[in-house]
């Protein structure tokens, strides 16, 4: 651990930085560093560290090493200022209330910040706004950074956290610098990254190894003699943006987790994305597990669901079928490659924790994330009980006299009292992974796990099957650009509307979203082992506005068929319109009650009609002259097929 007082003024070294390009310093700034350790610190590292000071004003430099004592200390400074409170009833556990003006991710206020518009923004027709990623010009970017940057970690510490996207090492991994002011996010980090000496060690020894510069600020600088808030941010001038020609990231106004923990959304998927097209590789918002059949068979599936659309229900799956056993990689993020040796894709999970949705996780839906969540864990706006626990909408109530008090800090909260919930829907736990009963034992194999099939799906209440299989890699490839899903709470978004979430990928992907789906289509002869695509929908409703489907751990029948198509089993499907449907006789019910087979799997032409002209229409509207002509074919295809019966 190094604390490094801000009381020397230095020459700033100009003309050499990217992130503020070569602004005049600011008279009010004062530029320190003298106590920098540059033995310790290799010289890209503290030119990176030096040029933000000068712009941030920070009173005290730490450079993070990861440590348990570090964390510890970091864990009591923010107890002090009252951002966490201990949660006694459980093993190094806390409790964060944010701002509830900052508690999801800001789309609208997300860019990407390339050289040409045409990079980011497909040549749409009539663009839907929010429907794909924003896009600003490196100098409306540079300018907007210099508005909110100067001074603004003025009266805070910047605390650097050198970081690895995978195992350190690895050569599937990337590495990052985080420079941020915000405490939680360097504890934060410290789980779900590989964060700390190592790292440091890792770029000391390899000079020309680049890394990602991520600088993040809550934006609000404290001066002398003034107070400060539990949660200080400024969302008012919240900005996240990306610069992947530079692979920088620049992030300001929030703490909360998807826009201030910069490894995650912004590294993993934005920056990886573009990353992974250009080194002909995959980086996608997407669940890998380890399936084990009861002849002792075992494959890995990779899975892309929108965010609080049951991605870590599935990667954790405790299965109702004898026999079978599901093991963790990870609940939300694949880099996957395809492997020499193998000839199959290979997933690696790049994260080292779990930052998952609360509200409807509990012993009957995920008992695995149960057992996982419960020490050594950050909880984020959840409710907090008289006990020293957490409450959320999925538990049990607790009994009296016990109490629950709401993430806005209403205390004797009770459903029978209070029309809001007591957690907020996008409430989250951060947790270490190795914490998981089930993690998988390759979850750090260097090389990945092959991936044998793939999966599309999300929350769609008619219509859409319980599960489909594609026809080949082209039909797959349009199954994940043409995902359509509920929005959820984990986005500013509200309310019931059916979005278009391609690859659920729509707020993620780091540039043109025609040349992402051309991207997946390349890979179609070059490879000879593509694994399998297959679209599943858990969320289909009958009339009454029931689930037809139990969902949770009876998801391993679904599984179950998928494995069996992937051995190449030819009799247990029946072709549709939209692809392979399971037969009713080649699928296991048994124990199951009423389940409502034709209604399941039904396929209402009127729907299916409306539904391609709205994909149609989508495409057209936003992806324009960019849309690869193969997925228009497949398009066609299918309506074409439905217009035949």
């Amino acid at each position: 651990m190094y604390l490094l007082n801000n009381s020397h003024r230095f020459a700033p070294r100009l003309g050499r930085v990217a992130l503020f390009h070569s602004q005049p310093a600011p008279a009010a700034i004062t530029e320190a560093s003298k106590d920098i350790n540059y033995a310790v610190l290799p010289k890209k590292v503290s030119e990176f560290i030096e040029e933000a000071v000068r712009v941030c004003a920070p009173s005290a430099i730490h450079v993070c090493d990861g440590s348990a004592s570090e964390n510890e200390n970091l864990t009591n400074l923010m107890v002090q200022k009252g951002t966490l409170q201990a949660l006694p009833k459980y093993d190094n556990c806390w409790l964060a209330r944010t701002d509830p003006k900052d508690v999801a991710r800001v789309e609208s206020r997300t860019v990407i910040s390339t050289e040409r518009r045409e990079q980011v923004i497909p040549n749409g027709k009539n663009p839907t706004p929010g429907a794909l990623p924003n896009w600003m010009s490196p100098q409306q970017l540079n300018s907007e950074v210099m508005k909110r940057f100067p001074n603004s970690m003025k009266g805070r510490t910047m605390y650097v956290i050198p970081f690895s996207m995978g195992p350190v090492g690895s050569g599937l991994s990337k590495i990052g610098i985080q420079l941020t002011d915000s405490p939680y996010v360097a504890s934060s980090m410290r789980i779900m990254t590989r964060m700390g000496s190592d790292v440091l060690q890792l770029l000391t020894e390899n000079h020309d190894m680049d890394f990602v510069k991520c600088l993040h600020s809550i934006g609000r600088p404290l001066e002398v003699g003034s107070s400060d808030v539990p949660w200080p941010c400024n969302p008012e001038d919240t900005m996240i943006s990306h610069k992947p020609e530079t692979n920088e990231i620049i992030s300001y106004g929030s703490g909360y987790g998807g826009n201030s923990l910069l490894g995650k959304k912004c590294l993993a998927l934005r920056l990886g994305s573009w990353l992974a097209k250009k080194e002909g590789w995959l980086a996608e918002h997407m669940l890998i597990l380890g399936i084990t059949n009861p002849q002792g068979v075992k494959k890995y599936i990779a899975a892309a669901f929108p965010s609080a659309c049951g991605k870590t229900n599935l990667a954790m799956m405790t299965p109702k079928l004898p026999g079978w056993k599901v093991e963790c990689v990870g609940d939300d993020i694949a880099w996957m490659r395809f492997n020499k040796k193998t000839g199959m894709l290979h997933a690696i999970n790049p994260e080292n924790g779990f930052f998952g949705v609360a509200p409807g996780t509990s012993d009957n839906t995920n008992p695995v994330a149960m057992a996982t969540i419960f020490k050594d864990t950050v909880f984020t706006n959840v409710a907090s009980t008289s006990d020293g626990g957490v409450w959320w909408e999925g538990l049990p109530l607790p009994k009296a006299p016990t109490t629950v008090t709401s993430w806005t800090g209403e205390a004797n909260w009770s459903p029978s009292t209070h029309k809001t919930p007591a957690a907020h829907p996008n409430s989250r736990f951060c947790s270490p992974a190795k914490q998981c009963p089930i993690l998988d034992a390759s979850w750090e194999d260097p090389e990945g796990v092959p991936i044998s099939a793939i999966l599309f799906g999300g929350r769609r209440p008619e219509g859409v099957p319980l599960v489909y299989e594609s026809y080949d890699w082209d039909h797959g490839v349009y199954m994940g650009a043409s995902m359509r899903s509920e929005a959820t709470a984990a986005a500013e978004f509200k309310g019931k509307v059916v979005m278009h979430d391609p690859f659920a990928m729509r707020p993620f992907v780091g540039y043109n979203m025609g040349d992402y789906f051309n991207h997946w289509l390349s890979f179609k002869g070059k490879h000879h082992r593509l694994p399998k695509i297959f679209h599943v929908n858990w969320f289909r409703k009958d009339a009454q506005g029931s689930f037809l489907w139990p969902g949770f751990g009876d998801n391993v029948r679904v599984l179950d068929w998928i494995l069996r198509r992937v051995d190449g089993e030819s009799n247990s499907a029946l072709e549709t319109p939209i692809g392979y449907v399971p037969r009713e006789s080649a699928f296991n019910v048994e124990g199951l009650d009423k389940i409502k087979w034709d209604e399941l799997f039904s396929l209402p032409k009127d729907f299916w009609l409306n539904e391609l002209s709205a994909i149609e229409k989508y495409f057209s509207d936003n992806i324009g002259t960019d849309l690869p002509p193969n997925l228009t074919a497949q398009l066609e295809q299918i309506r074409r097929r439905f217009n035949k019966n």
